[in-house]
């Protein structure tokens, strides 16, 4: 049984909807509100068509501060700091000493010399604390701090009934602002391919602006939405999750886990040229060694690929599903794979096995599956 050792604010809100709270990261969260198919379709629908409003306070919150902060973030993540200006983030990848992927997690430049980094389930917290000792920096966890996520082609039009400017928010910029009289901190983020932004605030305004935006927002089609329908939305937009996608979940026959930017498809969260960061030795000397791909595939029908199917190719298991979907709204039947290097080619045919025995046919294809060119995700205006 996991230890909650962290509390939502929201959490009396998740019961009321019938939330199930499930551990993700420490934290009892709303994977849940309703396990029916109906329930799935209807949230994941309302972020694709209007907006859906969630609860990710699970996300762990570090505040790095001082003068050594941006030695601190460098050292530890794969992005060149010094190019991000207070007002933005990045998102950015962290290793360990042998140049394998540990966590992800976002850079956000609140001043000078005052940072905020947002990650999940790895271990970013405690890499941060150790190249901080004896730095004149301080790295502090925040609880206090809760985190909204409001996602979907409305979102904007429902903020900027609120709030001045947020049209010319770029992605991955951040604003101090306040909604119904709280101060908030919103980024122009989100993990869901859409246009969205998350909005972090203090624990005891949390309830308040939950149950103001919900009830502002109805008209507009805003809802709540359970934690579940991240997976698929991730899924068609070419979003990883750890460790749902690793090797930690799907282990190496006689090799240890731990996978690399370059089989997950992460190479791009290393800035050019950087060196320095925990693991950059170990990350360029396995180029070009991948034991495996992270791609897509697609499959015939609309029954969807189950979580960890088998991939075949020739009546060989070469692979596995990690998460698959399908989409009435997108007419597709997709999922995440890791497959070997040679089956990562568009058009590869391979077979989908799901749990009850059942064989789907389908082609490796390229990631993302949804607004291919990011259009929707970095919209202006």
């Amino acid at each position: 049984m996991a230890i909650l050792w962290r509390t939502s604010a929201l959490a009396q809100r998740h019961a009321q909807i019938g939330g199930e709270l499930e551990d993700w990261n420490g934290m009892g969260t709303a994977w849940f509100y309703d396990q029916s198919p109906e329930r799935a379709k209807a949230d994941y629908e309302a972020i694709r068509t209007k907006a859906g409003l969630m609860d990710v306070s699970g996300l762990k919150k570090v505040h790095v501060v001082g003068e050594d902060a941006a030695y601190v973030i460098d050292r530890v993540t794969t992005r060149n700091v010094e190019k991000i200006m207070p007002g933005r983030s990045t998102y950015a990848s962290i290793l360990n000493a042998e140049g394998k992927f540990v966590d992800d997690c976002i850079i956000y430049r609140l001043s000078v010399n005052t940072w905020l980094v947002v990650h999940g389930t790895g271990t970013g917290m405690e890499q941060l604390t150790s190249v901080a000792a004896g730095k004149n920096c301080s790295v502090i966890f925040d609880d206090d701090m809760h985190d909204m996520s409001l996602q979907g082609p409305v979102a904007v039009d429902f903020l900027a009934k609120h709030i001045p400017g947020i049209r010319d928010l770029a992605y991955f910029g951040i604003m101090q602002t306040k909604l119904y009289g709280c101060p908030v901190m919103i980024s122009r983020t989100g993990y869901t391919g859409e246009r969205g932004y998350e909005i972090f605030c203090q624990a005891k305004h949390a309830v308040h602006l939950w149950d103001s935006i919900l009830a502002d927002g109805k008209d507009m089609g805003i809802v709540p939405v359970q934690f579940s329908t991240l997976d698929l939305l991730r899924t068609e937009s070419y979003l990883l999750f750890y460790p749902g996608d690793n090797s930690e979940t799907y282990p190496f026959d006689g090799d240890t886990c731990g996978d690399t930017l370059w089989e997950l498809g992460l190479d791009f969260t290393v800035s050019p040229g950087k060196t320095g960061f925990i693991g950059a030795e170990n990350h360029y000397a396995s180029q070009g060694k991948e034991r495996f791909k992270i791609y897509g595939v697609k499959l015939n029908g609309t029954t969807p690929a189950d979580e960890g199917a088998d991939l075949l190719q020739n009546g060989e298991k070469v692979g596995v599903v990690t998460f698959g979907m399908y989409s009435d709204i997108n007419g597709h039947n997709v999922g995440i794979a890791r497959m070997p290097v040679a089956c990562a080619s568009p058009g590869t045919k391979l077979t989908v096995r799901n749990g009850d025995g059942t064989e789907i046919t389908a082609t490796a294809e390229e990631m993302p599956f949804y607004d291919q060119d990011k259009s929707i995700r970095t919209a202006k205006g």
